[in-house]
């Protein structure tokens, strides 16, 4: 076991777990901030994606003792209130379906959205192309981001 100082969600919290554990544990198990889902265990779905320094991440197979010193935001630390461009369009376009990778297609969309402001389809395609939605809201979660990307919801 080692000693962990961590950013989460703009919060410091000190942590004591092995260094390799991944961080979407430390976040789900040890801090007990269920919003990052566990899909495949290998980056494959983006279920789990988190930021950490502002670049979309899978945390599932990222160990804790990478992120020491950084900064991780999670779903929970998107909005306070839920009230993200992100989340409200999510709502209004009626993306999501059974929902289970939702918290990671929107961290994966406001990560493009803070590298570019008004991201075409294709720029959309690349950055969500590793985001697997098994109900293939494909369709309206690119609406959504092109929504948020316009203002959000009025």
């Amino acid at each position: 076991m080692s000693t962990f100082s961590l950013t989460i969600n703009n919060k410091q919290q000190s942590i004591d777990v092995e260094p390799d554990m991944p961080l979407l544990w430390v976040l789900r198990d040890v801090l007990g901030m269920t919003g990052t889902k566990f899909g495949c265990g290998r980056a494959l779905c983006g279920s789990c994606t988190v930021h950490v320094d502002g670049e979309a991440t899978r945390s599932c197979v990222t160990p804790v003792e990478s992120v020491a010193g950084k900064s991780v935001l999670t779903i929970e630390g998107l909005s306070a209130d839920r009230s993200h461009p992100l989340q409200l369009a999510w709502i209004a376009e009626e993306v999501p379906q059974c929902g289970y990778c939702q918290s990671g297609q929107i961290m994966s969309a406001a990560a493009l959205l803070n590298q570019k402001t008004n991201p075409t389809d294709e720029d959309i395609d690349a950055a969500m192309g590793m985001n697997i939605c098994r109900c293939g809201t494909y369709n309206r979660i690119r609406k959504a981001i092109h929504r948020a990307a316009k203002g959000g919801v009025r």
